[in-house]
């Protein structure tokens, strides 16, 4: 139940070397067109009967399935509508409607079309591109912009359109690493550092902007151009199987080996979830305990271009497989590796940075549960309240309770629970922040510890609507006060089933980001066959809460509203392509156990009320805003000073940024289970809403139902 994150790889135009013109095009124009293998025909036909039976929507492979296939493929190449024209898409207009025909005649033919024109028409674009960085004559005085989201632009209707849109791409690039070099200078100034000549500031004066991006580009066209009859084949079929859902998609066998890859925790890396994003790795997860975990200086959303291994050079990571670049980015234990970062908050891509990470092995033992006990006063009263993060719902499902080798976050969360109780405390805050799910069996088992009976989470799948999986009988409530739950736009599926079911219960307020992340479905993975055929993994079920709504899209909303960095960015089920809608069932037969919810209007003034006299709490709020405008910039100008002077005040906002979240990050990362309330604004205010909580509730404690002992 992990939260798979739709791995929108797309590919982007690029150099191939600073004297290729349209006269001169590179050495690889001869290189035979990409066909597909001779059985490709086979694993098409299978994929057509097998998905619409599967898939939970139960939809056949029709002319809108089609349609969508079409514009996912088209995009996927030219994301950013700048390699091909307008007059491209109308000449494969007339297979809009015919790839559900082709696919269950075993045509795959479209795809290798669409691929091979695309070759085409980027050697075209790179044969501009480097006659423009040739000249090098760059005037930054006139006033004009660039246009960094180009998602949803129209595609160029002429040559001469593509190349305007090229010659600005070029120019902005130039000028943002211009600029970049150029604060990094005046900020030496200002702080009176001696730049250390060492040998990537050698490398750096040897070359110039246009030099280094005729480097980098050398490598994305001979990337995007290699034949790969296997990836041409991913790339289409995927397109076809996420016309469906985000989450279903085609693993041919090089893919299926880094699913395998991403679902094995115990492997030598850097300890995250890593996806494709416009060309670079996207950090989907950081996983607790792992390296980049403990270091804290890489966050979810930032995106990886460059690995060095020790001792070697950089190399440029865009647009390569990701099996090759996963493979460069784990290896032997203690060994080290430096990544090339560029922060979430940096669309443009011009902000990068070194991070050197030391490979370890991600055990169990630190992604586990902590807890502890806390003193807080409020208003002159203090109180024991107990703390307790999840970072995932892990279990083992091969073992029995009393064998050696048995883990369950449930239980570990009750050993807890045990000694909270021994110690007189009073209320309860379950951080379930940045956990993206995991175990059905212990996200159920972990409300039972909380709630006496009845059902946690309704399935519904193709057979059975509306099934819910319920407490065990006989169940005695571990902890009996008052709790808050803690979530962000991270928390996913168990962690929404959790955090919805204790809400609908009323036994528990909701605090953090506006809503969790919103998946609400499950994935089923499937062979094709013979082991050349791949996988296919399908959404055969939908998650709904016991009030009839579904977690799908609309995910858990808080109670009370205390936005992260997370909650400003573009992360979330509803950002996805053709994600499954919100939709609603009947709601199950359940009695509500407590009534924590009633309390919310009171908790959120006095909340208010408490948090603008709170100027670092006000300075956390005005970094999201501030990292908010920059993630929905639309363009950025290509005049130096306005470009320089926007750039510095990016740059100012982001390190204000990243000092907080060191000091919030660094306490839960390194030492969870000691970690104060002091540098993380969103708990500390947490910890006073659970003891405002259990003010106005007066030491009661969840009613005892009838017919069970105590």
């Amino acid at each position: 139940m992990k939260t798979i994150v739709k791995m929108s790889a797309a590919l982007v135009c690029a150099l191939f070397s600073l004297h290729v013109s349209a006269a001169n095009p590179p050495a690889s124009a001869g290189r035979e067109k990409v066909r597909p293998a001779y059985y490709y025909g086979k694993i098409a036909r299978r994929i057509a009967d097998t998905v619409p039976k599967m898939h939970v929507l139960q939809r056949p492979l029709d002319d809108e399935i089609s349609r969508r296939a079409w514009t996912n493929l088209v995009t996927f190449y030219d994301f950013d509508h700048s390699v091909f024209l307008q007059s491209d898409l109308d000449r494969f207009s007339a297979r809009l409607e015919t790839i559900d025909d082709e696919l269950r005649a075993g045509d795959v033919s479209f795809g290798y079309d669409l691929h091979n024109l695309y070759v085409e028409r980027l050697r075209s674009r790179i044969a501009f591109a480097t006659n423009l960085l040739a000249k090098a004559d760059w005037d930054f005085s006139v006033d004009e912009s660039y246009r960094i989201r180009r998602k949803d632009a129209p595609w160029p209707v002429d040559t001469a359109e593509a190349e305007e849109h090229w010659r600005r791409r070029m120019k902005n690039e130039v000028l943002a690493q211009l600029l970049s070099r150029e604060l990094d200078e005046d900020e030496k100034k200002k702080s009176n550092v001696k730049k250390d000549a060492g040998k990537e500031d050698d490398e750096e004066k040897k070359s110039t902007v246009e030099e280094n991006l005729i480097k980098k580009y050398r490598q994305y066209y001979m990337v995007l151009t290699e034949p790969d009859e296997e990836a041409v084949l991913q790339q289409y079929l995927s397109a076809v199987l996420r016309a469906y859902d985000p989450h279903t998609d085609y693993m041919s066998p090089t893919s299926k080996e880094d699913f395998d890859m991403e679902m094995n925790l115990t492997l030598g890396g850097v300890g995250a979830v890593l996806s494709m994003d416009d060309g670079a790795l996207k950090i989907v997860e950081v996983m607790p305990g792992g390296p980049m975990d403990l270091d804290g200086r890489v966050k979810e959303g930032d995106k990886i271009v460059g690995v060095r291994q020790d001792g070697g050079e950089l190399e440029d990571i865009m647009w390569q497989p990701m099996k090759k670049t996963i493979k460069k980015i784990r290896g032997p234990k203690g060994t080290k590796v430096t990544l090339e970062i560029i922060p979430r908050s940096d669309p443009t891509g011009a902000t990068r940075r070194l991070v050197d990470l030391v490979r370890d092995e991600i055990k169990l033992e630190d992604q586990a549960a902590t807890g502890r006990v806390d003193r807080v006063t409020l208003d002159g009263v203090s109180r024991n309240l107990g703390y307790i993060y999840l970072p995932s719902f892990y279990g083992t499902m091969d073992k029995k309770s009393d064998e050696e080798g048995f883990r369950s976050a449930a239980v570990d969360i009750m050993k807890y629970v045990a000694d909270f109780n021994s110690r007189d405390v009073e209320g309860l805050v379950l951080d379930l922040r940045g956990n993206g799910g995991g175990s059905l069996r212990e996200a159920v088992l972990l409300s039972a510890l909380f709630v006496q009976s009845g059902p946690v989470v309704q399935i519904s799948d193709i057979r059975m609507k509306g099934q819910s999986l319920d407490i065990p009988p006989f169940n005695p409530v571990a902890f009996r006060k008052p709790m808050v739950v803690l979530i962000d736009r991270a928390s996913a599926s168990a962690s929404e089933i959790v955090a919805g079911h204790l809400k609908d219960c009323g036994r528990a307020v909701v605090i953090g980001d506006r809503t969790s992340h919103g998946k609400g479905t499950v994935q089923t993975v499937v062979g094709l066959g013979p082991e050349k055929y791949g996988s296919i993994k399908v959404t055969t079920a939908r998650f709904y809460r016991i009030n009839g709504r579904s977690t799908q899209v609309a995910g858990v909303e808080s109670d009370i509203h205390l936005p992260s960095l997370l909650d400003s960015l573009d992360i979330g089920e509803d950002k996805l392509t053709y994600a499954l809608p919100f939709s609603e069932i009947e709601p199950a037969d359940y009695k509500r156990s407590w009534n924590l919810d009633s309390y919310v209007p009171v908790l959120k003034k006095r909340t208010e009320a408490r948090l603008v006299k709170n100027d670092k709490y006000q300075k956390h709020l005005a970094s999201v805003t501030g990292m908010k405008m920059i993630s929905e910039r639309e363009s950025v100008p290509l005049e130096r000073s306005a470009r320089k002077s926007m750039m510095a005040a990016d740059r100012e906002l982001r390190e204000v940024d990243e000092a907080m979240e060191d000091e919030e990050d660094a306490p839960r990362r390194k030492k969870r289970n000691e970690r104060g309330q002091e540098g993380d604004v969103v708990l500390a205010e947490s910890f006073k809403i659970l003891m405002d909580l259990v003010r106005m509730n007066g030491g009661k404690e969840v009613p005892r139902q009838e017919g069970f002992w105590w």
